[in-house]
C-alpha cells in the first residue's frame, strides 16, 4: 500500500473570472507542492487571459456558468482524485502549508473532517489585523470561515453533505453550515488573501456590507436577491 508520501491526492480547484493578473503566484505555489495531483480552474466566462495563464501552469481549464457556487459544484464534480482543495485564485498558501496538509490527511478521521486555512491580508494597515482577528474568532465561535480561506474536504464527505449549489453567493457558508462545526478543522496553516476589495470599498464598510448579506441570508432571503445587492 502506498504512503501519503508517494501519493498525489489531492485536485485542487479554483473558479476564476477576470483573474489572470491573480493566478501566477496561486498557481506557482501550488505546482511545487507534491501532494497535489492536479489544478482544476473552472472559468465562468472571463474575458482576460485567465484560461492561458492557467494552461500555461499545468492547470486543467473548463468552463461552468458564471458564480462561484456554479464554477466550485463544476470543479468537484470534473476533480478526479479523493481529497478536494477549494481555493480562490487571489489566495496564496503560505510556509508549512504542504506539510500541514499532510499531518491533516494523515489523521485517522480525517475523511470526517473538513479543513480551512487561517486568514492574513497582504496589507500593513491596522484595519488589516483586526479583520484578521474578527475572521478568527468567527472561525472559533461559529464555524463559518470565509471562502478565502480555502476548504480541504475528502470527496467521501463532500458527497455525502451534497457539495456545493450552484447558487449565486453564500455558497461557502451555505456548505459549511451543512458540515457543522463538529467537522470543522483548523488545518494549521495560513492563507494570504488580497486585501484589495478592502482597500477598494473601505473596511468597516465592506466588512459591514458582508455583515448585512449574512444577516439576510439567516433571515431566509434567496441567495439570488442577496446578490444583487452584494453587487
Amino acid at each position: 500500500m502506498r504512503t501519503i508520501q508517494e501519493q498525489k491526492p489531492i485536485s485542487v480547484i479554483i473558479p476564476v473570472l477576470d483573474a489572470a493578473a491573480d493566478l501566477p503566484p496561486a498557481l506557482a505555489a501550488l505546482s511545487e507542492a507534491n501532494l497535489i495531483g492536479e489544478i482544476v480552474v473552472v472559468d465562468g466566462g472571463s474575458r482576460d487571459t485567465s484560461a492561458g495563464v492557467a494552461c500555461s501552469a499545468g492547470a486543467r481549464v473548463i468552463d461552468a456558468p458564471r458564480g462561484r457556487g456554479p464554477q466550485l459544484a463544476a470543479g468537484a464534480a470534473a476533480a478526479t482524485h479523493e481529497w478536494l482543495l477549494f481555493l480562490h485564485a487571489d489566495c496564496i498558501p503560505q510556509a508549512g502549508w504542504e506539510q500541514a496538509l499532510r499531518t491533516f490527511i494523515g489523521a485517522p478521521d480525517a475523511p470526517e473532517r473538513a479543513g480551512y486555512f487561517a486568514l492574513a491580508l497582504d496589507d500593513p494597515a491596522p484595519a488589516a489585523r483586526r479583520l484578521e482577528r474578527l475572521v478568527a474568532w468567527r472561525c472559533r465561535r461559529l464555524a463559518l470561515p470565509y471562502g478565502d480561506q480555502g476548504l480541504l474536504i475528502h470527496r467521501t464527505l463532500y458527497d455525502a453533505v451534497g457539495g456545493y449549489k450552484p447558487i449565486a453567493l453564500m455558497e461557502d457558508v451555505e456548505l459549511v453550515r451543512r458540515l457543522g462545526k463538529a467537522r470543522l478543522r483548523s488545518i494549521g496553516a495560513t492563507m494570504l488573501v488580497s486585501a484589495r476589495r478592502y482597500r477598494r470599498d473601505g473596511y468597516l464598510r465592506r466588512v459591514l456590507r458582508n455583515l448585512l448579506c449574512l444577516s439576510l441570508y439567516f433571515a431566509g432571503v434567496p441567495p439570488h436577491r442577496i446578490a444583487k445587492f452584494y453587487a
